[in-house]
C-alpha cells in the first residue's frame, strides 16, 4: 500500500516528535478532493496534505459508516483506509491514502455512500464523501417493485430539483413513465410533482417516497436554508399636500403621481383631481414642480411613453360625466401640459392605461366594457382604434410587452392578447386572443410578464382574505398554467415591478408595505415558505390605507437603482433596495 509521497515525504523517524503541533497552532490538513468516487471497483486513492506553516501529527484517518442511497445502513460493509494514522506531516508534505470497501456478500446492487475524516488532536481537519456502486449479478433480472434512481440527497430550500424512479413488475418489465406516485414526509415540508420535481419548504430532513402498487422506496434529503437577507433603506419622502395618492410613473429626472378619492382635512374635502410632477434629480430631496388639474374624482393612473415626450392620465368620477383620458405634453417634464382629452366610449371611467408607441390601451370601468385601444398618432386628436371584452367580469389593468397585452380581467382571469407580436395574427387595430388562465381565487388585479424567466406574476386583490401573488408559467404562451403562489397575511397586494437582471420582484402590499422577493430559478409551490423573501418594509409605520396615517404602498417602480413607491396616505417614497446577502 502507498504511504507518504516520495517527492515530499519526510519519514516519522526524521522528524522530532517534540515539534508536532496541536490544532490552532499553524497546522492545517486537507484532502485533495471533496468527493471520492470509487465506482464499481470500490477502491482508489486520495491525498492528504499539510497546508499549514508547521509540522503536525499524529493524524487519524477515520472512515464513517456505509449507507445506501436512501440512508439505510449497509450491514457488514466497511471502508478501509491505509495508513489510518500518519505520525507527522511537515508543511507541504502529502500522504497518499489507499481507500477500499469491504462489502458483505449479501449487499444488494445499488449506489452507496460513506465518508472519510482526518482528525488531529480530536478535531476534524477535513472530510470527504465516498461513493461507490454494487452492480447486479451477471444475467440477474431487474428487481420487481419501485426504486428511486436519481436525484440529490442534499438541496437548498426553495430550489426545484428533479427525482427519478422506476417501477418493474415481477417479470422485470419496466413500467411506463408516470406509473410511480410521489409523496413528501412530512407532507407540509415540501411539494413534489407527479414528474418528480421537488421543492423543499423548510431546512432540515425530509423523506421522499416513491410508490408503485404495494411497493415503495424512500430517500432521505437534507435541506439547507436559502440564507437570504437584506433590508430597504429610506432615502426620502415627499408629500403633495391634501390628497390621497394613487399610481406613479418615473421617467428621467421626474416622477408623476396621481391622486385618489376624497380626503377630508380640517373639515374640508379634497378630491383626487390632480396630477403632480416631482423633480427627483436629487433623490434625497424630491420636490413638487407643478400639478395639472383634471376633471376627475380620481386620477388613478399615469403612464409616460418610453421616449418621454408624452404621457397619459386617467379620469374617474368627472363632473361632466365624460371621464376619459388626458394626453399630456412633456416637452418641459417639470411642467406637464394638457394636449387633448379623449372620451369616446370611456364615459364609465378609466381605471388604468398603458402607452406604447402611437397607441394607448385603456381600461374602462365596469362589467361589459373591457379594453379600448386609442390611436394617438396625432396626440391632439386621438381616435378609437379597437375594443375587446372577455365576455364576463370586468377589466382592471393592462400591461404590454413584446407585442402582447396582458389583461387582468378579474374573475375572467389573465388574458393574453396579440396586439402586434404576430403569434395570433393580432395588431393594435385588431387584437387577437392568444390564451387565458383563471388563477386560483380569481380577482385578477395586475400582472408583470417576465419573458426571460417564462413567468407572469399575477396579483389577486382580495380584501376579504389574505391576498396572493400567483405565478403563471408561460413558457408556452398558448397554454399558461399556475405553478406557484406568494402570500402575506393581513392585507392584499397591489402593483408589482421586477428587477429582471437581479431576479428580484418588488411587490406593493398596501398596509404591509413593500416586499422584495427572490424569484430566481424555477418557481414551484408556496414561495412564502421557501426563504425567498429578502426584505420587507413598513416605511411609515402601522395604519390603514386611505385613513391618512401609516403605510399604504400602492405601486413600486425601480428607476436608476432606487425604488420609487407611491403611498396612498403619504405620497412619494424613495428607497434604496436590498442587496441580498447569502
Amino acid at each position: 500500500m502507498a504511504v507518504l509521497a516520495a517527492a515530499s515525504a519526510v519519514s516519522a523517524s526524521s522528524c522530532d516528535p517534540g515539534t508536532t503541533e496541536l490544532p490552532g497552532a499553524g497546522v492545517s490538513f486537507s484532502f485533495s478532493t471533496a468527493e471520492l468516487e470509487l465506482g464499481e471497483g470500490r477502491s482508489g486513492t486520495v491525498i492528504l496534505r499539510n497546508d499549514g506553516r508547521r509540522p503536525g501529527g499524529p493524524v487519524q484517518v477515520v472512515a464513517g459508516p456505509v449507507a445506501d442511497s436512501a440512508g439505510r445502513p449497509a450491514a457488514g460493509t466497511q471502508v478501509r483506509v491505509a495508513p489510518s494514522q500518519i505520525d507527522v506531516l511537515a508543511p507541504g508534505q502529502v500522504a497518499v491514502l489507499d481507500v477500499a470497501v469491504a462489502t458483505a456478500p449479501s449487499l444488494a446492487a445499488g449506489a452507496y455512500r460513506a465518508s472519510l475524516a482526518a482528525h488531529l488532536g480530536g478535531v476534524v481537519q477535513d472530510s470527504l464523501a465516498i461513493r461507490f456502486r454494487v452492480p447486479p449479478p451477471p444475467d440477474a433480472p431487474p428487481p420487481s417493485g419501485v426504486r428511486i434512481t436519481g436525484g440529490p440527497t442534499s438541496v437548498r430550500q426553495g430550489d426545484v430539483v428533479t427525482y427519478t424512479a422506476e417501477a418493474r413488475d415481477s417479470a422485470g418489465s419496466l413500467q411506463p413513465p408516470g406509473s410511480v406516485q410521489w409523496a413528501v414526509i412530512p407532507p407540509a415540508e415540501g411539494q413534489i410533482e407527479p414528474d418528480g420535481r421537488f421543492v423543499a419548504y423548510s431546512p432540515g430532513t425530509v423523506r421522499l417516497v416513491a410508490r408503485w402498487r404495494d411497493a415503495g422506496d424512500t430517500l432521505a434529503v437534507q435541506v439547507a436554508p436559502r440564507g437570504l437577507s437584506g433590508s430597504f433603506q429610506i432615502v426620502a419622502n415627499a408629500g403633495h399636500g391634501l390628497r390621497f395618492t394613487s399610481d406613479l410613473w418615473v421617467h428621467g429626472n421626474h416622477a408623476y403621481v396621481g391622486t385618489w378619492g376624497i380626503r377630508t382635512v380640517n373639515g374640508v374635502t379634497y378630491a383626487g383631481d390632480r396630477l403632480f410632477a416631482f423633480d427627483v434629480s436629487n433623490p434625497a430631496a424630491p420636490a413638487v414642480t407643478d400639478s395639472v388639474a383634471l376633471d376627475a374624482r380620481t386620477v388613478n393612473d399615469i403612464k409616460v411613453r418610453a421616449d418621454g415626450a408624452i404621457a397619459v392620465a386617467t379620469h374617474e368620477g368627472s363632473a361632466d360625466a365624460r371621464n376619459g383620458i388626458t394626453i399630456l405634453d412633456l416637452q418641459d417634464p417639470a411642467h406637464p401640459r394638457a394636449l387633448s382629452r379623449f372620451t369616446e366610449g370611456l364615459a364609465p371611467g378609466v381605471h388604468n392605461t398603458w402607452i406604447e408607441g402611437t397607441y394607448v390601451y385603456v381600461v374602462v370601468d365596469g362589467s361589459g366594457n373591457g379594453l379600448r385601444i386609442v390611436d394617438i398618432s396625432n396626440p391632439a386628436a386621438p381616435r378609437l382604434a379597437a375594443s375587446f371584452y372577455a365576455g364576463s367580469s370586468f377589466l382592471h389593468d393592462v400591461y404590454l410587452r413584446d407585442g402582447l397585452a396582458f389583461l387582468s380581467h378579474w374573475d375572467a382571469g389573465l388574458i393574453i392578447m396579440d396586439v402586434g407580436n404576430g403569434m395570433a395574427g393580432g395588431s393594435p387595430t385588431a387584437p387577437r386572443e392568444v390564451s387565458r388562465i383563471v388563477t386560483n381565487g380569481g380577482d385578477v388585479h395586475n400582472a408583470w410578464y417576465w419573458p426571460q424567466g417564462g413567468y407572469v406574476f399575477v396579483g389577486e386583490e382580495d380584501f376579504q382574505a389574505p391576498g396572493y401573488m400567483h405565478v403563471a408559467d408561460v413558457h408556452d404562451l398558448r397554454r399558461p398554467k399556475e405553478v406557484a403562489t406568494f402570500r402575506v397575511s393581513g392585507t392584499t397586494p397591489h402593483n408589482f415591478w421586477m428587477d429582471e437582471e437581479r431576479r428580484i420582484l418588488y411587490l406593493a402590499w398596501y398596509e404591509n408595505g413593500v416586499r422584495a422577493l427572490d424569484v430566481s430559478g424555477e418557481l414551484l409551490g408556496e414561495l412564502d415558505r421557501q426563504g425567498r423573501e429578502i426584505a420587507a418594509l413598513r416605511y411609515a409605520g402601522d395604519g390603514r390605507c386611505f385613513s391618512g396615517a401609516g403605510t399604504c404602498t400602492w405601486a413600486p417602480q425601480l428607476h436608476r437603482g432606487l425604488i420609487y413607491a407611491s403611498d396612498g396616505n403619504s405620497g412619494l417614497w424613495i428607497l434604496q433596495p436590498p442587496a441580498p446577502q447569502p
